[in-house]
């Protein structure tokens, strides 16, 4: 599949990912996956999905290294499509989708919530700094900022909203 990214983003951490798991039915076979769906035809009635377009997404997430591919049957060789440490990771990334979805609906109209396990009471996902606890929603609490890897092209991005946040604050 040709590369969807664009030549000035390729080092961009969100532009990359979106490469890996943007794809529709991706964040819904790995939603299935957390759900702990391992097999095809599981994947498949879950998820009505054709048999080729389910084989393609299946092979990507193992070639990025989201799902693991190991045999459960010999005679015919059958195999299972394993959570890797990299694809349990993005977990979180898809209950704060979820959790947006549900945000923008009614109690009544949300067809799936996020419960505790224990007591069954409905959990709120929220984003925040793993150091301070703080939410990370306020744009004008925490913003992006060129990293240690960032081109002369990268750096004079961030160089140029940080300009322009300092004029906007200072009116």
């Amino acid at each position: 599949m040709p590369s969807r990214i664009r030549l000035e983003d390729r080092e961009c951490p969100l532009s990359t990912t979106v490469q890996h798991v943007g794809e529709w039915w991706t964040l819904l076979i790995l939603h299935d996956a957390f759900d702990g769906y391992t097999r095809f035809d599981q994947f498949q009635q879950s998820l009505n999905i054709s048999t080729s377009m389910l084989t393609a997404r299946l092979k990507t997430l193992v070639a990025d290294g989201l799902l693991e591919r190991r045999p459960y049957q010999t005679n015919p060789v059958r195999h299972e499509y394993v959570l890797t440490e990299r694809g349990r990771s993005l977990r979180p990334v898809i209950v704060a989708l979820a959790a947006w979805g549900n945000q923008h609906l009614a109690p009544e109209a949300r067809a799936m919530i996020l419960v505790d396990a224990e007591t069954g009471e409905e959990a709120e996902p929220v984003v925040v700094d793993a150091r301070t606890g703080k939410r990370l929603d306020d744009s004008r609490m925490y913003t992006f900022t060129a990293g240690p890897a960032a081109s002369e092209a990268m750096r004079a991005r961030y160089d140029e909203l940080d300009r322009r946040r300092m004029e906007g604050s200072t009116q």
